[in-house]
């Protein structure tokens, strides 16, 4: 019987990690290769804590899922503004023009 430690190579876990990443769903990469949830969200971590540990500057790499959140509602304000603000100009050039049209045929 092998054992479990060998029964998969580090390139295939590597690449149900990159995967998993990719599709930020353990569970679908799981199903995708016929493996266990557990098995492959272990790996995941193990992944994670692999890099932290190699990580020369001991930085957290992690992302703040809030905080991005913010960010993007924030973004997405802006831009409703922006988009709101182009609208309004583009309506006064379309007055301005047509105005100047009609003064210019009277």
């Amino acid at each position: 019987m092998r054992s479990k430690q060998n029964r998969f190579s580090a390139e295939f876990k590597n690449q149900i990690v990159k995967e998993v990443q990719e599709t930020g769903n353990a569970t679908l990469v799981a199903r995708k290769h016929d493996l266990v949830a557990g098995t492959v969200t272990r790996w995941v971590r193990e992944s994670k804590d692999t890099n932290k540990k190699n990580n020369p500057l001991n930085q957290n790499y992690e992302i703040d899922s809030t905080s991005l959140e913010q960010e993007n509602d924030q973004l997405k304000k802006i831009l409703g503004e922006k988009d709101l603000e182009i609208a309004i100009l583009r309506d006064l050039f379309k007055k301005r023009t047509d105005n100047r049209r009609k003064s210019r045929n009277s």
